[in-house]
């Protein structure tokens, strides 16, 4: 309470910058729950194995190269705050051009290895084929979606979380109401399944970026953009190398989530469903904490580019204790009620009974999940992606898959496994994080 009191115009700055990314980032992770919910209720717990094993996929190229977001989002601020708006509008140009490029390539790959990329899982013949389905057509919105988080960052780089907030929501408006008319057959429409959700998803997607479009580049603005159809080293050659370490974190990351679904897919189907369910509660448990990322790294970044190191730092120790009290606020939610939480993805009593002694174990590790997501944030913003790379490859690749391969096979500890591992990293990883951030060193990188 005390620092609350000491630092209440800096909490609510951050506040008021993080409402509208955490709405966003809450309404974005409900884009994937919602076709999980609706087929879980709707068709089954099959379903629901076939979505997460699709949207994991998905999810690794999505995190691996938006990473290029990361660095745009690090130079816009520091434009932002340097008041250099030329600057900024010419990087918001090549970061879109870059996105384009990345996600027509992907779309292409993703194509042509479709089938490929599901038998590393050991599935049920069933869900195999609708993870195909579903994933072929969810690949129709995947450029949209590159594009729509290119806008999205070069808005909240340059102070306006608002618009991709609006944007997201209006997304997810049709998004259920296309889940529901597209997988039951409503009215005049077709029953299609899971391939209703998948389709609704992509329609969805393709709606955000057409808004986005029309904000940046039609409407008559001071962030009015070009098409720009060649690269400028000046401005490639640094968002390259603030972003590729994020990404190498980022399909690490991604890539780790995977092998941990190859090690769960050996598990029973029930268990398989019931990884996917809570790993959809913990993607939205900690959207907040994604929010007041964004909210640090554009502030520390502004902070750095106006010359004042202080507040930078002060901006990311206020970021990180924000995130704790998040973490620990949600974490007694999940615990007062994990029936049904469980219950909103599937009424199927098996998979609740097996997932009750799980619920407990998840929340203990969201104080320190929140912390590092937001620190994490702070790192982005100021730069340090190479720093923060090497400790998530190091976290995920010597801690957590090697514990989590450890707990659920040779000690059998089922789906709870997957949390042992991932306090354990979680809670060495932050310590190391916060012992970065409190060093400082951050501040003489330089991003030119």
């Amino acid at each position: 309470m005390k620092l609350l009191k000491q630092k209440k115009a800096l909490i609510l700055s951050i506040l008021a910058l993080s409402l509208p990314a955490i709405i966003e980032m809450a309404l974005n992770t409900m884009l994937g729950v919602a076709d999980t919910i609706m087929l879980g209720q709707l068709i089954g717990a099959s379903a629901i194995a076939s979505v997460g094993f699709s949207n994991q996929i998905i999810f690794m190229l999505i995190f691996t190269f938006s990473s290029f977001n990361t660095g745009a989002i690090a130079l816009i601020s520091r434009a932002y705050g340097e008041k250099d708006y030329p600057k900024l509008k010419h990087i918001a140009e090549q970061n879109m051009l870059l996105n384009l490029i990345v996600g027509g390539i992907m779309l292409i790959i993703s194509l042509i290895i479709r089938e490929d990329i599901f038998r590393i899982y050991d599935i049920e013949p069933e869900v195999f084929t609708n993870s195909v389905i579903y994933f072929t057509i969810i690949l129709v919105g995947l450029i949209p979606m590159f594009l729509s988080f290119s806008f999205a960052a070069i808005l909240r780089g340059s102070g306006d979380t608002k618009t991709p907030m609006y944007v997201t929501g209006v997304v997810n408006v049709f998004n259920i109401i296309g889940n529901y008319v597209l997988i039951t057959g409503f009215g005049p429409f077709p029953e299609m399944g899971i391939a209703g959700a998948a389709w609704a998803t992509s329609i969805s997607r393709t709606i955000a970026v057409c808004i986005y479009t029309y904000k940046l580049y039609i409407k008559d603005s001071k962030m009015k953009l070009k098409l720009k159809l060649f690269f400028d080293k000046k401005i490639i050659k640094p968002l390259f190398r603030i972003s590729w370490p994020g990404a190498i974190e980022q399909g690490l990351m991604q890539l780790s989530f995977v092998v941990i679904g190859v090690i769960v897919a050996k598990l029973a189907t029930d268990s398989e469903t019931l990884f996917r369910i809570l790993i959809q509660i913990e993607s939205i448990s900690f959207m907040p904490a994604v929010g007041i990322s964004i909210a640090a790294a554009t502030l520390v970044g502004k902070s750095i580019g106006e010359k004042d190191i202080h507040k930078a730092t002060e901006v990311g120790f206020a970021s990180a204790f924000l995130g704790v009290i998040w973490g620990c606020f949600i974490a007694i939610l999940i615990v007062l009620f994990p029936e049904l939480l469980i219950k909103a993805f599937t009424p199927e009593v098996a998979i609740v009974l097996i997932g009750l002694p799980v619920i407990p174990i998840m929340a203990f590790n969201q104080p320190g999940l929140n912390f590092m997501i937001v620190m994490g944030g702070a790192l982005r913003g100021a730069g340090d992606t190479r720093r923060l790379m090497y400790y998530t490859i190091a976290r995920l690749w010597i801690l957590f898959i090697p514990l989590a391969y450890i707990f659920i096979i040779n000690l059998d500890a089922g789906v709870t496994g997957v949390w042992y591992a991932e306090i354990i990293s979680i809670l060495f990883f932050a310590f190391v994080i916060f012992l970065r951030f409190r060093s400082k060193k951050w501040s003489y990188i330089n991003v030119d």
